[in-house]
């Protein structure tokens, strides 16, 4: 016996009708061209981005003007996030630079990228690390790695560094490098290279900066990275208002830090750590 005899009390479905393709819009279109001409020169690059617009402006002095202001954006963000990586790697103390591949028996492509990151999200949270990394696809094998600059606190490192002689490919001869024993066993090949000086750290930087802008991929980010430290300021350490209606102070180099009213110092790597920190 039917619950609903005569169909009464059933709900009626529709047929969904079928999804109309979606056009891409102008921004998204110079999206796609601007990936595809990533490695050409800046001028061919402009050309190349301003051909593919032609069916979304076939004015010709408009389509200019709407590929500059797009060009002009794009490189605006590229110099806010160079201006915010630098602002964050100032704050920290960094003391490797880390290289981590995978082997064919352990993962594939898919699975390495996921439990790497997955292994650095339980170190940054049990740890106390913290890093800045890019992927990278090797020039000649495609083969994917990924490059990082990291804070490993004292004792918060896991397995061994272990001494490794093998000979690079890259610079025709022997070379030394230092292996972690627990990534070699659930990843592979790994290389941990001490951040000593200051100009290691700043090579450290540019060799991710280099590759970011060539390919565009993304930082990885992992551990509290502020950007900002905050600071009372005292009127002798101000030099100078400056920028739009004088809203911002330029501060001779060595100022004194406050906080809540208690001088802490002048500013160094010591004073700053226990100044309260910002995004």
């Amino acid at each position: 016996m039917e619950n609903f005899p005569h169909g009464k009390g059933r709900r009626r479905t529709k047929p969904k009708p079928p999804e109309a393709p979606t056009e891409e819009t102008p921004k998204e279109q110079f999206e796609a061209a601007f990936e595809e001409s990533r490695a050409l020169p800046k001028k061919e690059r402009e050309q190349h981005i301003t051909e593919k617009l032609k069916d979304a402006f076939p004015d010709e002095g408009a389509r200019q003007i709407f590929v500059k202001e797009n060009l002009e954006r794009k490189e605006r963000n590229r110099i806010k996030r160079r201006v915010r990586l630098w602002r964050k790697i100032n704050l920290q103390s960094w003391n490797y630079f880390c290289t981590f591949t995978y082997s064919d028996e352990l993962h594939n492509e898919e699975s390495f990228k996921k439990k790497l990151l997955n292994t650095l999200k339980h170190l940054v949270a049990r740890r106390g690390w913290k890093y800045i990394g890019v992927w990278e696809r090797g020039v000649e094998t495609q083969r994917l790695h990924f490059h990082g600059i990291f804070y490993i606190p004292y004792g918060g490192m896991i397995g061994e560094l272990e001494e490794v002689k093998d000979y690079s490919t890259k610079l025709h001869r022997v070379q030394t490098t230092y292996q972690n024993s627990h990534f070699r066993k659930h990843f592979g090949r790994n290389d941990f290279e001490h951040i000593v000086t200051d100009m290691d750290t700043m090579q450290s930087v540019k060799y991710l900066l280099k590759y970011i802008e060539k390919t565009g991929e993304r930082l990885a980010y992992g551990g509290k990275l502020p950007t900002y430290f905050r600071s009372d300021i005292l009127d002798d350490d101000i030099a100078c208002p400056c920028g739009i209606e004088d809203r911002k102070l330029l501060l001779f180099d060595q100022f004194t830090c406050v906080k809540d009213g208690e001088v802490i110092g002048e500013v160094c790597p010591e004073v700053i750590e226990q100044m309260p920190k910002s995004n």
